[in-house]
């Protein structure tokens, strides 16, 4: 009798570990923070780096995610609605002290700076998006037209 008890115990104990593991483990295909700035670095990330276009459509507004998961591959998605395309590339904010973050309320504009490698050429780029605050959540609402 004690075997069987201590058989149920160990199954229990392993179970809970695992449902435990598994409670505590992101989801790869979402971006999950309060902070606009690095929502637009971690969405130009996942489309450039990650590839992954469902953690890119996660933060945009529900027109802006149909549009990208529209065009079924991250490539597709660089060449049309940015006009980028890289083979590796450096994703950041201006960290000069400029203001690259111009806020409201619930909203943001964001300056995102490009400087990466395509078919070995060095390609720098900025673009700018408008992410706006829904459910206390920052979502990707537009992409603004190119500030030079």
């Amino acid at each position: 009798m004690n075997h069987l008890k201590m058989n149920s115990l160990k199954f229990f104990l392993l179970s809970f570990s695992i449902l435990l593991a598994g409670c505590g483990e992101k989801d790869k295909n979402k971006i999950d923070t309060d902070n606009p700035e690095v929502v637009a670095v971690e969405f130009f990330n996942a489309l450039y780096n990650e590839k992954n276009l469902k953690k890119a459509a996660s933060v945009c507004n529900p027109k802006l995610s149909r549009i990208i998961l529209h065009y079924k591959s991250t490539k597709a998605v660089a060449r049309h609605l940015f006009n980028m395309s890289y083979d590796n590339v450096e994703i950041k904010t201006d960290d000069s002290g400029v203001k690259v973050r111009e806020q409201f309320s619930g909203s943001a504009e964001i300056t995102i700076y490009f400087n990466g490698e395509y078919n070995g050429e060095r390609l720098k780029d900025v673009k700018r998006l408008l992410l706006i605050q829904v459910n206390d959540k920052w979502v990707i609402d537009k992409i603004l037209k190119d500030p030079f």
